[in-house]
């Protein structure tokens, strides 16, 4: 306990400090102090091309994270911008890393076996499951939950890389709209106001997307069901082993950490308040069921679904990069965002979903939501007759919502768990498509068109 003493201490120190930082002059951040962020991105989306060697060494991209990231750490706390900075790395980062490493480690010690017959049909019915846990679970814990399942399930097959795209698209991202528990964004609109259960209100988004993604996936996946080798099709019933699940009680350290999510806030807990340890009860949480799921779980069982650490060393060294460098854009956009003439659903749609598309949704959610709120407050005879929903447009708060949800899967770093299945799938021995790829052969035919047609349908101008 007294490690776990020791980060309560060190954490609660941070956000003091970030507190009593005294009152500066606001850094207008220009737009050449991106540049940092651009190349975190480049090198995400080209080292793997053309410096294949170099970038499977986890220890070099903490090495290229920290060069991009520490110059402009030391850049924005000179020129005044500490709180954003500690705000990134102990509110965000923090929180972000435990969360996800939680997940990766409690659903690791989670073990389907079994013969499971790796048709379209199963896998189909595989993304619809995981579409439903999502909102009740979380996108990060569901995706951490199925990803080694299905990729079980297809281990035999040769065409399997469009599976783990669906995957992502459904149950890292679209499947999370229904509940605040679904998705960060969706989390911190719960936060500012929003009833628990509006957000079941998506219902008809919700549906659509995922009903027409998973119809989409089953065709293709005929299709490539076809020119599988007839020793992977055939199935035969008399060497059929039934599916069992091995480390079950890491079901209780999942609902443990679900929990935490939704509960652990100052909106239900109001001892939770800033500069205090109690405000990192969450977090806690996180390590303390991780810390369980390792302790009771067996060797032999991580060890059947081939654990290890590498691909959570991974996520956790690259968006140390992303989180410090983004901070001057998300500035940047803060301040120029009243500037872009963003004034009806369908510009909330598009700005807030393909910002999110880059940046992490969460922020971009609440600056957009921020936005909504200022011109809300200028225009009180525009919204007099409107439905309100905290304190803006419910139109307004729908396109936020349904663009930072769903435009989270155009590129892995949209939303946290993409990054994650990507890591978790190679290090299973498949090959995924790179970050470019990755869009133009996947989410700009097959994502984009349908977020399109979904914003005529329901968001409109």
């Amino acid at each position: 306990m007294s490690i776990i003493n020791n980060i309560v201490i060190v954490l609660s120190f941070l956000q003091t400090k970030t507190k009593l930082i005294m009152e500066h002059a606001v850094h207008s951040v220009q737009i050449w102090e991106i540049i940092p962020f651009v190349l975190m991105l480049g090198a995400i989306a080209v080292l793997p091309l053309k410096a294949s060697y170099f970038w499977e060494s986890n220890r070099n991209k903490l090495i290229v994270a920290l060069i991009l990231g520490v110059p402009t750490a030391i850049w924005l706390l000179a020129n005044g911008m500490s709180h954003e900075v500690l705000h990134a790395m102990v509110y965000d980062y923090v929180p972000f890393i435990l969360m996800l490493g939680a997940l990766f480690i409690i659903t690791g010690g989670i073990y389907v076996d079994g013969s499971i017959e790796s048709k379209p049909a199963t896998n189909a019915i595989i993304l619809g499951i995981g579409a439903v846990l999502a909102s009740l679970m979380g996108t990060t814990g569901a995706a951490m939950l199925l990803i080694r399942p299905i990729i079980s399930t297809n281990a035999n097959r040769k065409y399997k890389v469009h599976t783990i795209l669906f995957f992502i698209a459904i149950i890292a991202n679209c499947g999370g709209l229904l509940t605040p528990l679904g998705d960060p964004p969706l989390f911190m609109m719960y936060l500012r106001g929003v009833p628990f259960l509006w957000f079941a209100g998506f219902i008809k988004e919700w549906a659509s997307t995922n009903l027409a993604l998973i119809v989409i996936f089953y065709i293709i996946d005929t299709h490539f069901w076809k020119k599988e080798d007839e020793s992977v099709k055939y199935f035969n019933p008399e060497n059929k082993r039934p599916v069992r699940i091995h480390g079950k009680l890491n079901f209780v350290w999942l609902l443990g950490v679900v929990l935490a999510v939704a509960f652990i806030n100052p909106s239900t807990f109001s001892f939770i308040h800033a500069a205090h340890p109690s405000s990192f009860l969450r977090e806690l949480i996180f390590v303390l069921m991780a810390a369980l799921s390792m302790k009771f779980t067996d060797k032999l069982t991580r060890e059947n679904n081939k654990f290890s650490w590498e691909p959570i060393e991974e996520v956790a060294y690259l968006f140390l990069g992303i989180f410090i460098t983004m901070v001057p854009a998300l500035s940047y956009l803060e301040h120029h965002a009243a500037d872009l003439g963003i004034d009806t659903p369908m510009l909330y749609y598009y700005a807030a979903g393909g910002l999110s598309s880059f940046l992490d949704n969460t922020p971009t959610a609440v600056t957009f939501y921020s936005l909504a709120r200022g011109w809300t407050d200028m225009n009180p005879d525009i919204v007099a007759n409107m439905d309100m929903i905290a304190n803006i447009p419910s139109i307004y708060m729908e396109a936020i919502c349904v663009g930072a949800v769903m435009f989270g899967s155009m590129t892995y770093i949209g939303n946290g768990p993409n990054f994650m299945v990507k890591a978790i799938a190679e290090s299973q021995g498949i090959k995924m498509p790179d970050f470019f790829a990755y869009m133009y052969k996947f989410s700009l035919i097959v994502l984009l068109p349908l977020f399109i047609l979904i914003q005529i349908i329901f968001i409109h101008s």
